[in-house]
């Protein structure tokens, strides 16, 4: 590792080391920024105590202020289609992972195979413990899958 590098992360550890034990306050911070489409990442420094040095939006005010309250609404509608879609393609994912069936699907989780294609077309979006068991299949298929035969 870089001398340079090495004597700034050592820095920022005691600062977080004394930030943490309450016998200073931060002297720097850092936002990181990740741009999911460019798979970049930008870090910020600024110093906590002086508000000139936080980062500064890019907001532009000029169409804050003029958009409506139907722009806002349909926007809302245009985010919750995007959020069921998402839901969809996750359910689509989890259960093509497991190499099962809409069918084998529905019978292992106990729902009508209606529901599994409704979640996947992004008609209705699977909700608590649906939701919960299909968060455990994605992450501990195994585990759920021997539970769940």
């Amino acid at each position: 590792m870089d001398d340079k590098l090495f004597k700034e992360l050592e820095a920022n550890l005691q600062e977080a080391v004394g930030v943490a034990k309450g016998a200073s306050k931060p002297k720097s911070a850092y936002v990181v920024q990740e741009r999911l489409n460019t798979m970049s990442i930008t870090r910020v420094k600024f110093d906590p105590t002086d508000p000139d040095s936080f980062p500064k939006g890019k907001i532009n005010y000029e169409i804050v202020d003029s958009t409506t309250e139907e722009q806002i609404d349909q926007h809302q509608r245009e985010d919750e289609e995007e959020a069921m879609k998402d839901m969809g393609r996750h359910v689509r994912r989890v259960r093509g992972r497991l190499g099962l069936t809409q069918v084998e699907l529905a019978t292992r989780i106990g729902v009508p195979i209606e529901t599994i294609r409704n979640w996947e077309q992004g008609k209705r979006c699977p909700t608590g413990a649906a939701r919960a068991l299909l968060r455990i299949l994605d992450k501990a298929p195994e585990a759920a899958l021997r539970v769940l035969t």
